[in-house]
């Protein structure tokens, strides 16, 4: 048994049996890519969503501050007239 049989054991669990299917494997490894490339995409899809709802948050975070600048602008008017 060598160092990196026991890494890996350690790390990923057992090793599974070689099959030596070669049609079984294939189809495993298909299966496995294309779970991989559907984790992928959701992953895009959500950080298209990220973004989105950023520009949302940075937009209305500026709007804020403007309504701030007027509502402060309007007490400064409203303390000068008393």
């Amino acid at each position: 048994m060598t160092f990196n049989h026991l890494y890996e054991s350690e790390v990923w669990g057992e090793p599974e049996p070689e099959s030596h299917d070669i049609v079984k494997d294939a189809i495993r490894k298909e299966q496995l890519l294309k779970e991989i490339a559907a984790s992928q995409e959701d992953l895009r899809a959500l950080l298209a969503r990220v973004h989105t709802v950023q520009g949302d948050v940075d937009k209305l975070t500026s709007e804020n501050a403007m309504l701030q600048v007027y509502i402060d602008n309007l007490t400064m008017q409203m303390a000068k007239r008393k």
